[in-house]
């Protein structure tokens, strides 16, 4: 879940043979998503307001490892227990680690945060969860669970997106101007009804479970898509997914708009236009277990 931005609500049979390629893709924008996001993701990991480095890390939600690389970066004498519901994300994430040379250094579990018990995650120092807390159905009691597993004085650092990333000129498409921003409004009122604690303010939860939130801090991304054709699959990736999600809420004017930007081979393509930027927040919560 590490980075992932939009999650398709499965319900029934009609979905259930979508959904591994539906992972697939899902693990594909989490993979853009650390490449594009990298320096963004290490200015957070180096603002974090520690005593001391951390010796055990737990990432929450960790997706294919966006946050568990960056760490594992930043503190070269750590190791983490990267923690996701996902099989396939925690044996991307395991590959880049044996690739990188890195697996002595990384234990994956796979386990569902929304379950009343946790597995056994040690002691931590550090604890990590970037986009994750807002899926949990029960956050109040995964903060308390947090709060009791970290060791005296230990850091619990939350980070979470304001919403999906923007790629498109607010003129674009020429025949559907501001498509981007009705698709958008269409997502976030779908997934207010599925996640109730997105773009929640953590601070007063994490105090009320016990913490001392310590900082708080806002980072803005907006990298010119001329840097990367990365920044052009990204793009596409994430608003696949978001139309998985809202074709039934779009005119139909602005879905077929959507799907020329969407079909590769078209001339209205996403990957032919050479004014894409990736315009992204994400807010730090650090708090630490007094």
């Amino acid at each position: 879940m590490n980075n992932a931005h939009t999650h398709t609500p499965h319900h029934g049979a009609s979905h259930r043979h979508h959904h591994e390629h539906a992972m697939d893709g899902q693990a594909e924008i989490l993979d853009l998503d650390a490449e594009i996001l990298a320096e963004h993701t290490d200015s957070i990991t180096a603002w974090l307001p520690l005593q001391t480095a951390p010796h055990h890390i737990v990432d929450l939600g960790c997706g294919t490892g966006a946050g568990t690389f960056a760490l594992l970066n930043h503190f070269p004498s750590a190791h983490i227990t990267a923690v996701d519901a996902s099989a396939e994300h925690l044996q991307r994430l395991r590959t880049k680690a044996c690739t990188r040379g890195l697996q002595e250094r990384v234990h994956t579990v796979q386990a569902d945060l929304d379950e009343a018990t946790w597995p056994d995650l040690g002691s931590p120092d550090l604890v990590w969860a970037s986009a994750s807390m807002h899926h949990m159905a029960h956050p109040d009691r995964a903060l308390r669970t947090v709060h009791s597993a970290l060791t005296p004085g230990g850091l619990f650092a939350v980070v979470e997106l304001a919403g999906h990333p923007r790629f498109l000129p607010e003129n674009a498409p020429a025949d559907r101007p501001g498509l981007e921003e009705r698709v958008h409004a269409a997502a976030d009122r779908r997934q207010a009804e599925h996640m109730p604690h997105r773009g929640a303010d953590w601070g007063p939860m994490l105090t009320a479970a016990g913490f001392t939130v310590e900082g708080e801090r806002t980072i803005a991304a907006n990298l010119e898509g001329s840097r990367s054709e990365a920044i052009g699959r990204y793009a596409t990736g994430v608003l696949q997914r978001i139309r998985g999600v809202i074709a039934d809420r779009l005119s139909p004017e602005d879905l077929t708009a959507l799907d020329q930007l969407l079909d590769t081979s078209s001339p209205h393509s996403i990957l032919r236009r050479d004014d894409l930027t990736v315009r992204t927040e994400r807010t730090v919560w650090a708090a630490r277990r007094t």
